[in-house]
């Protein structure tokens, strides 16, 4: 049996000898050039703030150096400025906004991920997130017309009455005050706390919550002695960063807060913050030294927000980069 084979056309054979064309990458170099310019774009934008803010605030800087952080005087008819009071309501407001924020989000976030039934999780979840979209404006209306006279009317009256030998609850209650401004900062920061606390407690492994029940550990100890443990990290860099939030936040405390220019013990006393003023009096700067002076504590709370920021998220990437810890 005679089997016949045919040969491949000439063309043939030397197509498959050739090399096919290389593809082009002009698509991927532009795409990265494209991403990289946006990227940078970043940097730059933050960097021009930053050099737009020492410029306004050098006049300042140079007048008064850092007594500008250290005196409370803020008189712009003498031209006489000290930034103190309001970095100390600033601290002071966040301080109370952590205090009555941190256990409540740590326990939500708590809840949320390990003792909530499923079917109620993303319902809390969602609403938990429908906070965070809340304007703050709207809630310093809030803050205005609802929680400032329940406040005045049923709880100053009994914190003055039980606490007013401290020198933080003693004074006339004039419903707008310090408290006020930490209390309506709270409710800001408790979903930005919540959310990432239920991220950081999400990506515990469940070997930690295994191996802690095969030690016959109860639920709660479970939680307390293998989630949390491993967790605590990232918690508390979500804390700082609910702290940023505090810090930077402006109009809702700007309504509630009193806008007063001094340094007072107690928390029912009217105070400001750094952004508070700048909300409160920029409009009023009428001259180049009032300006300036409003140019440094700007300065100076985009610093604070900045490195505030910028800790925490360390925090959360160093808790993240985590994924093998031990049980503790």
């Amino acid at each position: 049996m005679t089997i016949a084979v045919e040969s491949a056309p000439a063309s043939a054979s030397k197509t498959v000898g050739q090399r096919l064309p290389a593809p082009s990458r002009a698509g991927d170099v532009f795409s990265e050039r494209f991403t990289m310019v946006m990227a940078v774009s970043i940097f730059a934008l933050i960097g021009l703030i930053l050099y737009e803010l020492l410029v306004g605030a050098w006049p300042t800087i140079k007048t008064f150096g850092f007594s500008f952080l250290t005196t409370s005087s803020w008189n712009p008819v003498t031209e006489k400025f000290g930034a103190l009071p309001f970095i100390y309501g600033t601290l002071l407001s966040s301080l109370i906004a952590l205090l009555i924020a941190v256990p409540l989000s740590i326990a939500t976030a708590i809840y949320l991920t390990e003792l909530a039934p499923l079917w109620l999780r993303q319902p809390l979840t969602s609403l938990i997130e429908m906070l965070a979209a809340i304007p703050s404006v709207i809630l310093g209306l809030w803050g205005i017309f609802v929680m400032i006279p329940f406040l005045s009317k049923f709880v100053y009256p009994g914190l003055q009455s039980a606490l007013g030998w401290t020198p933080f609850f003693s004074g006339p209650i004039f419903g707008i005050g310090m408290l006020s401004g930490g209390i309506i900062l709270s409710i800001m920061v408790i979903p930005i706390i919540t959310s990432v606390s239920r991220e950081i407690l999400s990506s515990v492994p469940n070997l930690q919550r295994e191996a802690a029940y095969a030690l016959g550990a109860t639920k709660w100890e479970v939680t307390r002695v293998a989630v949390l443990s491993y967790a605590k990290r990232g918690l508390f860099g979500a804390i700082i960063l609910g702290l940023g939030r505090a810090i930077g936040e402006t109009m809702a405390v700007t309504m509630v807060i009193g806008n007063s220019s001094r340094i007072s013990a107690s928390l029912f006393a009217p105070g400001n913050t750094m952004a508070s003023v700048l909300a409160n009096q920029f409009a009023e700067a009428s001259d180049d030294a009032f300006l300036s002076a409003l140019f440094a504590v700007g300065l100076v709370l985009f610093l604070v927000t900045v490195i505030v920021n910028l800790f925490a998220q360390l925090l959360l990437v160093a808790a993240g980069g985590n994924k093998h810890g031990k049980l503790a």
